[in-house]
């Protein structure tokens, strides 16, 4: 799909579109609100604006979007709209060894029991060694700064997947 593309969608098309690239019903409908984008940059920008504009419940929203780290079978059953992205984010899991794959299946079992929201982390070009160290440094961390540290995380996932939606 092209910008224009974008821009030219009705509203609900839209949304669908949108809410591959960022789970948050409040950040897509503000995206919905500020298009047309006139370019890539733009769109960007206003990504980032909006998602400035969540508060923690818009991040958890977006998070439920999200499969476990590894988890193939949700990636294939809940995800089935951005399988594919997800897959290509994730493909460091897939060449890990087994021991990798079920340290950062406990790990996420842990994280998620303290937290409440699964592990969130920006995989593209990360080992799932390198996602498992992520997620060991990161599990101590409390709640808040947690929800923080994800966010920045599916900020980054945000404006990869504008990018692959729009290529």
């Amino acid at each position: 799909m092209k910008l224009t593309e974008l821009n030219a969608l009705e509203e609900a098309s839209m949304k669908e579109e949108l809410t591959r690239c960022n789970g948050s019903s409040k950040w897509v409908q503000s995206m919905i609100l500020k298009a047309p984008y006139a370019n890539m940059v733009e769109l960007h920008e206003k990504a980032d604006e909006c998602w400035d504009n969540c508060n923690n419940n818009d991040f958890l929203e977006a998070f439920t979007h999200h499969p476990k780290i590894g988890d193939v079978n949700s990636l294939k059953e809940k995800f089935a709209s951005t399988a594919s992205w997800s897959e290509g984010e994730q493909s460091g899991v897939a060449v890990a060894t087994e021991d990798i794959i079920k340290k950062l299946a406990l790990l996420n079992e842990d994280y998620y029991a303290k937290h409440g929201f699964i592990f969130i982390v920006c995989a593209t070009g990360k080992t799932a060694g390198e996602m498992l160290e992520i997620l060991e440094g990161r599990l101590p961390n409390s709640t808040e700064m947690e929800i923080l540290q994800a966010a920045e995380e599916q900020r980054k996932i945000t404006h990869l997947r504008i990018n692959k939606l729009l290529s």
